[in-house]
Formats: structure tokens, sequence, C-alpha cells
């Protein structure tokens, strides 16, 4: 047996004593002495699910660490419904295979009334049915895919889908005036063959050839699997013809390697890297690595990411710095706001069910009502019977029918120190 089919193997035995052990509970007639019993029997229960290993680890620890710590204060002001808030955190490995066995362990065995996640695309949108399908209300802060505005649009998510970071196409929009601004003319595109890199590819290809751009490699995209371990092939493919900017939608672990190799060939010199949210790691430049003169490879290159500005973040700025003593991390803001719409809807539904939340969230999410960018305020009123209009630290979070989000999206840079800032603002238009 190989190593990955003894892992999967080991993954499927675990779904099965899950769900032997759901069984073997139903069989208890107490249902005190069941561990597994529902939400409502035991209060608030909210799971995350993102990446604290594989290709998107160094994006999804920061906003695991995020959901503990809006559940730490949450419960720290009264929980939800007179009860303390149970978070269950699980790894989806940033593959889909184990995202959704983990998102069935959160359904059928914690059996929580909603999750914080995914974070990669594809992650999501596996995790999605099961999620559906057992009444669970999933809310990412970063699955930017359009996949799920049309899901949405043609009933498939049955309202129990939300996200508070916008959608491709409006980064895709961005990245466009972005390149637009900079006066770039010829761009290829390299992507990740996911979700995430052929929606954003699609979108990006459009909005650009409408600013009077050309995509040096539309008839013959470049595109790489998300399990590959070499590049070479496809770096050359995407810096070939010397182009003025190379749109690069990647993730951080394959996406380093993808851009060492084209730097190895000599392809990189005099043409501009433009990356996206899915590269935006603070350790970024060291991963891919220095010339032979010790300058970072990476040095200049420009991206953007969803920015945040909503009320609450000045007070989110603050609890991070205090608790990790660094900066936010990109989609932190996103991660609290995602967090706090599921508490924040249970309260308003007194209730702890993910058709509770499902049916208090865009009320508490676009008001109306006394708007709040505290959390603990906000229950604090809902206790009280009062309607709130939540303001977040990501922006006003208001959601529409779809369960998206308008954002805004922030300018990063690559500086000569290895180091990320941020240098601008840039808009969809």
């Amino acid at each position: 047996m190989t190593k990955s089919a003894g892992k999967l193997a080991g993954q499927t035995r675990q779904v099965v004593r899950w769900r032997a052990a759901i069984a073997g509970c139903l069989m208890i007639l107490t249902l005190t002495a069941c561990e597994t019993s529902g939400p409502s029997s035991s209060g608030l229960k909210v799971g995350s699910l993102m990446p604290t290993t594989g290709d998107l680890a160094s994006l999804g620890k920061p906003l695991t660490e995020t959901t503990s710590l809006l559940i730490e204060q949450v419960n720290a002001c009264g929980g939800v419904n007179g009860e303390p808030v149970t978070l269950i955190s699980e790894d989806d490995q940033s593959t889909p295979p184990t995202g959704a066995e983990a998102m069935t362990k959160l359904a059928e065995v914690d059996q929580v009334a909603g999750v914080v996640g995914a974070f990669g695309s594809s992650i999501s949108n596996a995790a999605l049915d099961i999620a559906v399908r057992s009444n669970i209300v999933l809310i990412s802060p970063a699955s930017t895919s359009t996949l799920f505005t049309e899901r949405a649009k043609k009933g498939d998510l049955n309202g129990f889908w939300a996200r508070t970071a916008p959608p491709d196409n409006l980064q895709a929009a961005a990245l466009a005036n972005l390149a637009r601004e900079r006066g770039f003319k010829r761009v290829s595109t390299v992507v990740i063959n996911n979700d995430y890199g052929r929606s954003f590819e699609k979108e990006f290809i459009a909005d650009f050839k409408k600013l009077g751009g050309t995509i040096v490699n539309e008839a013959n995209p470049t595109r790489y699997d998300e399990r590959a371990t070499t590049f070479n092939s496809e770096a050359a493919a995407a810096f070939a013809n010397k182009p003025d900017a190379v749109a690069a939608i990647l993730y951080p672990e394959t996406g380093s390697l993808l851009l060492k190799s084209a730097f190895e060939q000599g392809l990189t010199s005099g043409v501009q890297i433009m990356l996206t949210d899915g590269m935006k790691t603070g350790d970024i430049a060291q991963q891919v690595g220095k010339t032979a003169d010790g300058k970072f490879i990476l040095a200049g290159a420009i991206g953007t990411v969803p920015g945040a500005d909503g009320k609450g973040l000045a007070a989110l700025e603050k609890l991070w710095q205090e608790k990790k003593q660094q900066p936010l991390a990109a989609y932190v803001p996103q991660t609290w706001d995602a967090g706090a719409l599921l508490v924040l809807a249970a309260q308003a539904a007194k209730a702890n069910t993910g058709e509770a939340i499902k049916g208090k969230l865009r009320e508490v999410a676009n008001g109306p009502g006394e708007e709040v960018d505290d959390v603990c305020k906000g229950l604090a009123l809902l206790r009280e019977g009062k309607p709130i209009n939540y303001q977040g630290a990501s922006g006003n979070v208001n959601l529409d029918e779809n369960g998206d989000v308008v954002g805004v999206y922030d300018i990063w840079q690559v500086k000569p120190d290895g180091a990320i800032a941020t240098i601008g603002k840039v808009q969809p238009k």
C-alpha cells in the first residue's frame, strides 16, 4: 500500500468510527450521557475549518487563532443564549477531500450549527454540500471564487452560505485596474488549477481586455496542478514572449516554487510580477528565496488583497497586537467578522441551530437596528430584544441575497528586505 493510499484508508476508517460513535450514541436513552448531543441541548457549537498544514498553512494558521480569540471574547462577556460557545477546530490540510472529511466530522459527530471556513475555494465547495444537507451555516472569510455566487443563484445553497471576503470578479477587476495604472499593456497569466485559480483567471482576462490590454497567453493559458512538485515548464510558459507583467494567481507553497523556477531560468528580468491574496503571507519572499548576491527574488512584486476599513478594525488591531505582538495577517478581519455573524445571528434567533442562524444572518449583518462594531455590545443588545446592524472589522459586511459582500482592496508590495507593505488601495471599476 502506498503512503497516500494508507493515509486515505486511515481517514476512511476514522469517518467510519465517527459514524459508529453517533449510531451508538443514538441508542442511549439519556441524552446527557451522550457526548454528541445536538447544539440546542449543549450550547452553541461553532466549527473552524482552516488549513494549518499543506499549501495554505501559512495563511490558515492565523485565521484559526482569530476564531479562537473571538470565541474567547464572546464567552468572557456571557456567551450566547445563556451558555458558553464551544469551538471545534479542524485542519483541512489544504485539500478538498480532507476538508470534506473534516466537515463530515463537524456535522455528524460535533453537530455544530455554524462553521467559519474554509479558506480555499475548492475546499469550501467540497464542504458546502455536507453543510447544506446538515443545515449548517458555512461562512468563509477567504473563499473568493465566483462559483459560489453562481451556485447561490441556482438555489443550490439554500441560504446556508455566506462570505465576508468579496468574490473574485471584484478583485480581478481591481488587479486589472492596477495593471492599467502601472502602464502594462501585455500581460500573461499563470494560475493554480482549482476553483480559485480558474475563476480569477477568467475574470481577470475579461477585465484587462476591456481596459484595452492584451493577454499574451490567452489562447494557451498556463495552469498548474495543485499537487505538482516541479514547475519548470509552467514557469517557462507563463513568462514566454516577454510580457510586461505576469498575473500570478497562486498558493504560497507551490507558487513560491514556480516563481523560483522562473528566476532560475532567467525569465523574470524586466517582467513585473503581480500577485493576489493567495500569496500574501509574511514570509513569501523567504519562501521564494534569494539571488546569488543575497537579494530577495520577489523584491518589487506587487499584488492585491481584500482590505479592511470597518468600524471595528482599530479594536481588532489592538487586540491582535496584544495577543500576537504583530500586525494583522491577511484575512484576520474577515475571519473575525465571519465568527461574529454566526454568534450574533444565534443570539438574535434565541436558538443554537443552523436553521435559526440562517434565518437571522442577514438581519444582524444588514440591519435595520443600532449600528455596533463590538460583538459583546451586539450580544448585549440582542439579549434585550433590540435589533442591531453589525459593522465589522473588514467592512459593513452587508450580505446580498447570494451571501456576497463588496469590499475594498489593498495594494501590497514586497520590499527589498523581504517585508510586505501596504502601499495604497485600488477599486474595481
